[in-house]
């Protein structure tokens, strides 16, 4: 396979660099206005029953935007969203960049303090809610009603410039709380003008949008199809769970460009109905996690080599989405690297003095180029941590330390070798350990607190807290599940708790992470026999989905060792023996 040209240290050279394109000075609202004079009638929106055209949907845009100018939305400043995915989310978006402020997405899912802290700290100008999305925002928040905003403003819009930002997204945080990255149109618009360029979406396209506004994935879905003519088509709120329905949403939309985690495209590819995608899917791109080999066999082994090409790309939220690429090719054989650089973008994997390393050595890698992000919202110290001068580039110049491990192989396509610090992703996302550890140290009864991302199944990665319980105390799993989802996202929440005495140590004093035990989650099950035929059913999937002997019909599914991928695979495996479900059920209802 041909790489693209690198520029600078030549191909496969230890300082690659993708193409240099020039992209101008445009911004979203920009491109989104000029692809609306375009192709004013054209289908741009899909939501259930609800079709917009391109000129439809920028009337309700700019209606809302003259609306969100007259209550403070303008440059350098950040408007809150806590809506569920729908029309009106995408509508808000646009209209944010429209009145030439950010937007920061507040997921509805999140717990409400996590919320709370993300408001506190970034002190958006006002959160743009509707119904009861937003009961959890404080009193003193300015907030709009979507419900109520029926007409715009009196006040100018205005557009953003190049270099202020289009968005913040917060990610989990290593001293304890979440952190704000703070992304300009520059950067992403860069980003998107290179998607474009390698995939090429036509009129004919149609895009899924989704992910989850508070993961940066959702950002290309949201605006690549809506600056390029092609047709955005809205998930319900709830339907990335549900591989059953998004096979039926993909069939029934004629949708060509979907979007994976990989450990999400596993339970997709066994859903009996993702066959039938096949005619309409032209491309699924995967990201979030490390691709492993054996699922781009599988894919392939499914759709043959006439259906869709899978595609898996890599980047961190800290440089606008994605910033390599590597087209999954049939028959291809041995491990899936991240790929080659996007435009504008540089790829330095260096040593602990910020030396390059030889081809074909491990080192750190670093990113530089027009997609970095400004930095971290309010954090001045952590970014001059994180963003740092660029030895080999030239004067001002930045590069952004990753934390990952990588390789570059002798064709200039690099590969993926892990962490230097305690980061994971788990599902897609990233994780900082020390936030998990310090909410897992706040809960009653607690003394000492440790987590590890265990592995011990292959492909069956969780999160795992450990504990030392304070004197005469015992906190149950239960009630340290229930503080930490108060505090945490779900994916955020270990799969199982171990009690310790003490934490073991290595001869330096240090935490000795090794030694930590693996949970024993079949100890957990009861004995408690299925009465009927459907009981038993469910206490079969049970164990087997969760990896264990035998589950009884009081144990609940999360307690022993269930998080929402496993839940979407109960569900399917329910439909496939002729019961029905949703994954929303199996959390409602978890025995």
């Amino acid at each position: 396979m041909e790489p693209p040209p690198l520029t600078g240290h030549g191909r496969g050279g230890r300082l690659a660099n993708g193409p240099v394109h020039r992209i101008g000075d445009q911004t979203l609202p920009q491109l989104f206005a000029a692809q609306v004079a375009r192709t004013p009638d054209a289908t741009a929106l899909v939501s259930g029953d609800i079709r917009l055209s391109y000129a439809q949907l920028a009337a309700r845009v700019d209606r809302l935007a003259e609306l969100l100018a007259a209550r403070g939305a303008g440059p350098e400043r950040l408007v809150g969203v806590a809506l569920p995915r729908s029309v009106e989310l995408v509508v808000t978006l646009l209209a944010i960049h429209r009145a030439g402020a950010a937007y920061l997405p507040l997921d509805v899912d999140y717990p409400a303090d996590r919320l709370r802290y993300m408001i506190a700290d970034a002190a958006p100008a006002l959160v743009v809610t509707a119904g009861r999305a937003g009961d959890w925002l404080p009193d003193d928040m300015p907030r709009l009603y979507l419900d109520a905003a029926t007409t715009g403003g009196a006040a100018a819009t205005t557009v953003p410039l190049p270099d202020q930002p289009a968005y913040v997204i917060y990610t989990s945080g290593s001293t304890g709380r979440p952190k704000g990255v703070v992304v300009s149109h520059r950067a992403i618009v860069n980003r998107l003008l290179w998607m474009q360029a390698e995939y090429g979406l036509t009129a004919d396209d149609r895009v899924l949008q989704k992910t989850p506004a508070s993961f940066d994935v959702s950002v290309w879905e949201f605006f690549w199809p809506l600056i390029t003519g092609a047709a955005l088509v809205v998930a319900r709120p709830g339907g990335h769970q549900d591989p059953a329905y998004l096979a039926r949403l993909i069939e029934a939309e004629r949708v060509t460009t979907v979007h994976f985690v990989p450990s999400m495209l596993r339970v997709f590819l066994a859903e009996p109905a993702a066959v039938r995608c096949a005619s309409a899917l032209r491309r699924v791109i995967c990201s979030g996690e490390a691709f492993p080999a054996e699922l781009r066999d599988r894919f392939y082994a499914g759709y043959g080599t006439g259906g869709p090409r899978l595609h898996n790309l890599y980047g961190p939220t800290e440089a606008a989405v994605d910033v390599t690429y590597w087209p999954c090719a049939p028959g291809e054989r041995g491990p899936v690297p991240i790929g080659w650089p996007v435009s504008n973008t540089g790829l330095r994997v260096l040593d602990d003095r910020l030396c390059p390393v030889p081809t074909g050595q491990v080192g750190e890698l670093y990113l530089t180029g027009v997609q970095l992000a400004r930095g971290y919202l309010n954090r001045a110290g952590l970014t001059a941590q994180r963003f740092v001068a660029d030895p080999h580039g030239g004067p001002g110049e930045r590069m952004y330390r990753t934390g990952d491990l990588a390789r570059r192989r002798a064709d200039g396509a690099l590969e993926y070798l892990g962490r230097v610090d305690h980061q994971v992703k788990i599902r897609g996302f990233r994780i900082e350990l020390g936030e998990v550890e310090a909410a897992l140290a706040a809960c009653p009864g607690v003394a000492q607190a440790a987590v590890l991302a265990r592995e011990d199944r292959p492909g069956d990665r969780r999160l795992v807290g450990y504990l030392v319980p304070e004197p005469g105390s015992a906190p149950a799993d239960d009630a340290l599940r229930t503080h930490l989802a108060a505090r945490l996202p779900e994916y955020m929440v270990p799969a199982a708790f171990v009690s310790l005495p003490a934490m073991p140590l290595s001869a330096n004093g240090k935490l000795d992470r090794g030694a930590l035990p693996a949970p024993d989650f079949a100890a957990l099950a009861t004995a408690a026999a299925p009465r009927t035929p459907r009981e038993e059913l469910l206490c079969r999937l049970y164990a087997e989905i969760l990896g264990l002997p035998a589950v009884g019909v009081s144990d609940s599914f999360f307690t022993l060792g269930g998080d929402s991928i496993k839940a979407t695979t109960l569900v399917s495996r329910l439909r496939a023996a002729g019961l029905t479900g949703t994954p929303q059920d199996v959390f409602s209802h978890p025995t």
